[in-house]
């Protein structure tokens, strides 16, 4: 049977051996796994070997993702599926690791490695990456084509070779594979120093993860200083590492991009943005010209998109169709916190839907108007639990300008002919050292 079947676990042999001869006993199943182990040893076919690499200062990066759900960290409350960017030079154990919130990408990947390389001061001269076959999942040959060019001339503009290992042959990236579980245990650990795995928000958890980083790297300086002598300097800037594409505002006064729907200002409806679209947000030109940077998005699952917006893009426009607000596809992601979501459910039970959705309008009108947003979510959570409809003439004189602390501002206007004095008077302007009266 083993030398039918090599890979025969020796438990399989043992019941098929049972199965011939009922009166086998259970007692001897150890003795006969021993005997297959020593037959293997003597007879079995030869086993793949590991070859252990003697690792040169500056001469090879390794880059790969870990996913850290297991972990169960939570953001404002909320569970934080993510993954980590991690980077790694075999010779000195440097290491960068990178929140990454969607899956493994050419963009999470570029923006991960460029931010190791300038920490490292350095580039090496050669980068190791895995097949990177879940970025190019679902993609077609023109697209995945595309993305092989992108990430060559990525590794071109650092001076780097890229080297990937074989698909499914983890060990061809050892010296980063490993390291994942180190680098999980020490956050695990540090989590349970600090007593809590919650985090108010994402910027908190990507200085808590910075933080154990730089303490690794910290005990690896004088490694770390002899790999730097040898690293090739960096280029004088970074090379863009998302992706850009070309989106139309629709009269809806947003865009879809990748399932997942952006709200921008009302102004932009026909327009033509370009997006430079990362792993966490967008940055949304116009021309040339900088507009804004939203957080990037994620669709709900296969079937539902996902979607971003701002309710001060399109509140004025709600304002005057109020009644829109109860079929909005995207009604829930309208609010800014839970407590208004709350309150309009809670208003949708005690007033007709009509008045529940003026009144909702209304409210989100005075947050954006008055810059009240938290305050005035509190306000409503009071409301809610002491089943009291909000009183809008009450909150608008609450959120109202104080007269007192407003500024006096006197001006006092200049007589014109103090104007014609100034043009009249001489102007000394240098030249090479001489003066010139105009």
């Amino acid at each position: 049977m083993l030398q039918a079947a090599p890979d025969l676990r020796p438990v399989a042999v043992f019941a098929e051996m049972q199965r011939r001869h009922p009166d086998l006993p259970d007692c001897v199943r150890r003795t006969m796994e021993r005997r297959i182990r020593h037959w293997r040893a003597l007879h079995g076919p030869e086993r793949d070997v590991i070859f252990r690499q003697e690792h040169e200062p500056g001469r090879m990066g390794l880059s790969d993702f870990t996913v850290m759900d297991d972990l169960g960290i939570r953001v404002a409350g909320a569970l934080l599926s993510h993954r980590l960017y991690h980077f790694r030079m075999p010779f000195s154990g440097f290491e960068h690791a990178h929140v990454i919130l969607g899956g493994e990408s050419y963009v999470a990947l570029a923006e991960g490695l460029q931010n190791a390389l300038w920490a490292l001061g350095g580039a090496p001269r050669e980068h190791r990456s895995d097949s990177l076959s879940a970025a190019f999942r679902n993609l077609s040959a023109e697209a995945r084509d595309d993305l092989t060019r992108r990430y060559d001339r990525l590794c071109a503009h650092y001076g780097m070779e890229p080297t990937r290992n074989n698909r499914g042959e983890a060990h061809e990236n050892g010296a980063i594979e490993s390291a994942h579980g180190h680098l999980k245990n020490t956050v695990r650990d540090a989590l349970l120093l600090r007593g809590s795995r919650e985090f108010a928000s994402l910027g908190d958890y990507r200085r808590f993860v910075d933080e154990i980083i730089g303490r690794h790297n910290a005990r690896q300086t004088k490694r770390i200083d002899i790999e730097r002598a040898a690293l090739q300097k960096l280029p004088a800037r970074r090379t863009g590492e998302g992706e850009e594409h070309v989106v139309i505002v629709t009269s809806s006064s947003g865009f879809m991009l990748k399932r997942v729907f952006y709200s921008v200002p009302s102004r932009l409806i026909g327009h033509r943005l370009r997006v430079r679209l990362f792993d966490d947000r967008l940055d949304l030109f116009l021309g040339g010209t900088p507009l804004v940077t939203l957080p990037r998005g994620r669709p709900r699952s296969k079937d539902r998109h996902g979607h971003v917006v701002d309710y001060r893009h399109v509140i004025h426009a709600l304002r005057r169709k109020p009644g829109a607000l109860m079929g909005l596809v995207y009604r829930d992601q309208l609010f800014p916190r839970e407590a208004y979501r709350h309150m309009f459910a809670f208003l949708c039970e005690h007033q007709s839907e009509r008045l529940a959705c003026k009144t909702m309008v209304a409210l989100l009108a005075l947050a954006h108007e008055r810059a009240c947003e938290a305050e005035l979510a509190i306000m409503l959570d009071a409301d809610r639990v002491a089943e009291r409809l909000p009183d809008l003439n009450g909150l608008r004189a609450r959120f109202a300008p104080d007269p007192a602390t407003l500024p006096d501002v006197h001006i006092q206007a200049v007589p014109l002919m103090d104007y014609q004095a100034l043009l009249d008077s001489p102007m000394i302007w240098p030249v090479t050292g001489a003066e010139c009266v105009a």
